[in-house]
């Protein structure tokens, strides 16, 4: 997972300014909390996970086509 470091906030800030992490998801997606400066908590938009338990839900040769599709053209490229 690529983190981008404009959503990353640390967990004092988070706690003292809950409305920067809301903000941050509203923008981005996404909130990277921060404690001792690992990345520790992860903060999405509420439709995002709830694409994620449906993807979850799909069989891995139903991902495996969706994959394949997505990137026929990089897997054509690498065939060579």
């Amino acid at each position: 997972m690529t983190i981008d470091t404009n959503t990353m906030i640390s967990i004092t800030e988070a706690n003292q300014n809950f409305s920067k992490v809301a903000r941050v998801v509203d923008e981005h997606g996404s909130a990277v909390i921060l404690k001792n400066n690992i990345p520790r908590y992860l903060v999405i938009d509420f439709s995002r996970a709830e694409k994620e338990k449906v993807a979850k839900a799909e069989d891995v040769h139903a991902i495996s086509e969706r994959l394949l599709k997505q990137n026929k053209e990089a897997y054509e490229v690498l065939a060579k």
